[in-house]
């Protein structure tokens, strides 16, 4: 089964748990900004080093910082090569490590915020936009779908490529798709259904 590091919480009582969720999320793109406005190979690094000191200080687990970033490991790989190929090694580096460590700290910052408490803080934040006709309910319901579904389709996913595995079908691109794509869309309806029977989403 293929895990993904997103939705999935890990409780612990380090500062990066008791941060609110708004700074968290602010200082995410702060770093995300530095790491455009002053690409580097001093600032890449810097950045690699801070996100492995936050790994350490938010407890999180070797293997699940592993899988985080074996979920864009061929990408990282074919955008390294091609940029080691069109101007060098070190725009490779600078590149694609800063693109690492951004993984790496927003594999923190979920791994510390659990998603009730990111589906609290859009409530909040779009109250004031209610009057305009936005439902902060409804936009959070939709969030915390959305993040609950990556898991579970990356583990039918996994589990539909186990099953065309099995059948001695794992290089038919047919046998893996089909039954992915009519999976995940059972699923959406099902959900979808789910909430119409509570009258959520009749407006």
């Amino acid at each position: 089964m293929t895990a993904s590091p997103l939705g999935d919480y890990q409780p612990g009582i380090t500062v990066f748990h008791r941060l609110p969720v708004g700074a968290k999320l602010l200082g995410l793109l702060v770093l995300s900004i530095v790491a455009v406005a002053f690409r580097g190979v001093t600032t890449t690094g810097a950045l690699l080093a801070l996100a492995v000191l936050g790994c350490l200080v938010a407890g999180v687990r070797l293997g699940r910082a592993a899988r985080a970033l074996r979920g864009v490991l061929v990408a990282m790989t074919l955008l390294a090569a091609y940029q080691t190929w069109q101007r060098g090694a070190e725009h490779a580096f600078v590149v694609v490590g800063a693109l690492v460590a951004l993984v790496l700290l927003a594999t923190v910052f979920t791994t510390t915020t659990s998603v009730e408490r990111m589906v609290d803080a859009i409530t909040r934040w779009l109250g004031p936009f209610r009057r305009l006709g936005v439902n902060p309910e409804l936009v959070a319901l939709a969030f915390s779908l959305m993040i609950r579904g990556i898991p579970l389709t990356l583990a039918i996913a996994g589990e539909t490529r186990d099953a065309a595995r099995a059948r001695g079908l794992e290089r038919s691109p047919r046998a893996y798709l089909t039954p992915l794509v009519i999976r995940v869309v059972a699923h959406a309806r099902a959900t979808g259904d789910a909430l119409h029977a509570r009258g959520l989403g009749d407006d």
